[in-house]
């Protein structure tokens, strides 16, 4: 389903039905006692469903939750097109992880029936739920027959109506890290303060541990590279993501992205655009671009190149920087050694940040910026020209390129 069906299932449908599930809740709270907080979990489920990326900046809450209660069964629900990521990252047995496929509104009930009765027979007794921009999400605690049920709640401030059977409310923190928040979500569990994140600091999240690959997925991109595409042979590679994903807005413009790359081959360098198959006409063009400009450069289109999210990481293990709009590839990066370098606009690496050293993150602060927001579903106001990243130089992006491949 495209993102704009989802906002209106979400609000016209989702609503009424948090209404519906929060009077039922308060119904059944007159004649069942409030969980208690000291008792341990029997099994914990984990909703991240629909940012890939999120995935990673989660991973120190998985390594809490796992610390903090060895004896629950960890489980996660999310989208199935995001579950390779997860099983790459081994946070927690795969036969615990259940999928939602929404490719249409009949499978994605379908698979929503299926995962509830799972996690119902795992007797699932907390839910977290770490979406920020749905409904179904909070829904989905309720359903999965868990009486401790954590999640973001608007508490005095503006923002989702998510319904009051979130019984372990915690408040969104818009100047807080979203990896922090995260971890703040595992510790309302057994929390018995007002509001529930009122908490004593702990240390910062952790970068994730890099992903383990096999040396023969590595070596077998390099050859395929080497044989595809024997004009980048010898010359360090940098990949540029120049698409946007579901909010174009987020994109840096294409004319940026071609200065930028011509920088590159000017200094000897290779550049490798990726995406998805979707990006495909973006990527063209970019590469037409620069060979404009530089006949017979080596410039390539590797849209829909790697076919798995296994490959991408091998493919980052192979180049030595990565040039990427936000989204879900610079938060794959911090699973492998590449050095990458993000752009950020509509929304700020003050909460979405790779947590790794090998990322330098641009951002403009412009007063309109971040205008993507758990406030607002993520609609932008903006009239869809981005200043904000519309004035990050190719100049200084260069720059920065340089220092990064100076050290990778």
């Amino acid at each position: 389903m495209n993102i704009d069906l989802q906002r209106f299932i979400d609000r016209w449908a989702g609503i009424p039905l948090c209404a519906a599930v929060s009077g039922i809740d308060a119904l059944r709270r007159r004649w069942r006692p409030a969980p208690a907080t000291h008792q341990a979990p029997r099994a914990i489920v984990v909703i991240l469903l629909s940012e890939m990326g999120s995935l990673v900046l989660a991973n120190d809450m998985f390594a809490r939750l796992k610390a903090r209660y060895p004896d629950a069964p960890l489980h996660a629900l999310l989208f199935r097109k995001n579950r390779e990521i997860l099983d790459l990252m081994q946070v927690m047995d795969p036969a615990n992880v259940h999928t939602v496929d929404d490719r249409s509104l009949t499978s994605l009930l379908s698979s929503l029936w299926q995962a509830i009765k799972a996690l119902r027979r795992a007797n699932v007794d907390v839910a977290i739920d770490c979406e920020l921009f749905s409904r179904i999400s909070s829904l989905l605690s309720y359903a999965s027959g868990a009486r401790v049920r954590v999640g973001f709640h608007r508490h005095t401030q503006e923002g989702l109506y998510r319904g009051s059977h979130i019984n372990r409310p915690v408040p969104y923190n818009p100047y807080h890290h979203i990896s922090a928040q995260f971890l703040t979500l595992a510790r309302a569990i057994d929390s018995s303060a007002v509001p529930k994140s009122k908490l004593a600091v702990v240390a910062s999240p952790k970068p994730p541990p890099h992903v383990q690959l096999d040396g023969a997925l590595v070596q077998g991109i390099q050859t395929r590279l080497a044989q595809d595409f024997p004009a980048i042979a010898g010359k360090p590679l940098v990949l540029v993501y120049p698409g946007g994903g579901i909010l174009p807005i987020r994109a840096w413009p294409l004319a940026s992205y071609t200065a930028l790359c011509e920088g590159l081959v000017a200094d000897g360098c290779a550049v490798a655009v990726i995406g998805l198959k979707d990006d495909q006409a973006l990527a063209r063009q970019l590469v037409a671009n620069v060979q404009a400009s530089f006949p017979h450069s080596p410039v390539v289109d590797l849209t829909g190149y790697t076919r798995s999210i296994s490959e991408l990481l091998a493919l980052f293990h192979v180049a030595r920087l990565l040039v990427t709009n936000d989204g879900g590839p610079g938060q794959f990066a911090a699973l492998t050694p590449i050095w990458t370098l993000m752009l950020f606009g509509p929304e700020t690496p003050g909460l979405y940040a790779p947590l790794t050293p090998h990322c330098y993150s641009f951002y403009s602060q412009w007063p309109c910026s971040p205008c993507l927001t758990a406030y607002n579903h993520r609609t932008s106001y903006c009239d869809g020209d981005n200043q904000c990243l519309k004035v990050i130089a190719p100049a200084a992006v260069l720059a920065k390129a340089r220092e990064c491949l100076a050290a990778a």
